[in-house]
């Protein structure tokens, strides 16, 4: 999330190397997707978060992917140029590690592992339980963009969230969870 402290607050210091080298998880049966459904909540027990509701996130002014608001950095939003969570395709979660006003909803992504699970309610009342295969820490100018928002043939997850050592009040790397639906 390149937004946030950039308003002259000194942002919280974290451990640099927040996420473990890439680690992928043992394949698991692949779960019949989901029709359309909105998010509403995102449940990470591994990282403490229980949040909602979801905001809708689009496209910025540049093109780029929005981000949640400062003042929404205790929720986790939704890409909702892509599928919902539980569709066929990667459907594509934001949320801040941190801003300018201290920790956020997403401060404790170092603590999820391939093989935990992220459940997110639906606006249908089901829920999409997904299983972490993979946590990725890439340099903003080495997103992989082909790889977080092309397309699958399975219902996929991605989460996103800042990471690295803070430089000029931000945070050079993004954090990118990837998760299948579980059956």
């Amino acid at each position: 999330m390149d937004r946030g402290a950039s308003d002259g607050a000194p942002p919280v210091q974290v451990r640099a190397a927040a996420v473990p080298p890439p680690v992928l998880a043992p394949q698991h049966a692949t779960a019949a997707p989901l029709p359309a459904s909105p998010p509403v909540r995102v449940r990470i027990p591994a990282a403490e978060v229980n949040t909602g509701p979801v905001p809708r996130l689009g496209l910025a002014a540049d093109g780029t992917v929005e981000v949640p608001t400062v003042a929404q950095a205790d929720r986790i939003g939704w890409y909702d140029k892509g599928v919902t969570p539980g569709e066929p395709g990667p459907a594509v979660l934001i949320g801040h590690y941190d801003t300018v006003n201290g920790p956020a909803v997403l401060r404790d992504v170092g603590r999820i592992r391939p093989g935990d699970r992220i459940s997110v309610d639906r606006a249908d009342g089901t829920t999409a339980v997904f299983t972490v295969r993979e946590l990725q820490q890439v340099d903003k100018e080495s997103f992989p963009t082909q790889r977080v928002y092309g397309d699958t043939d399975r219902p996929e997850l991605r989460l996103i969230t800042c990471g690295g050592a803070l430089v000029d009040g931000h945070r050079p790397d993004n954090i990118i969870v990837y998760a299948d639906l579980t059956p």
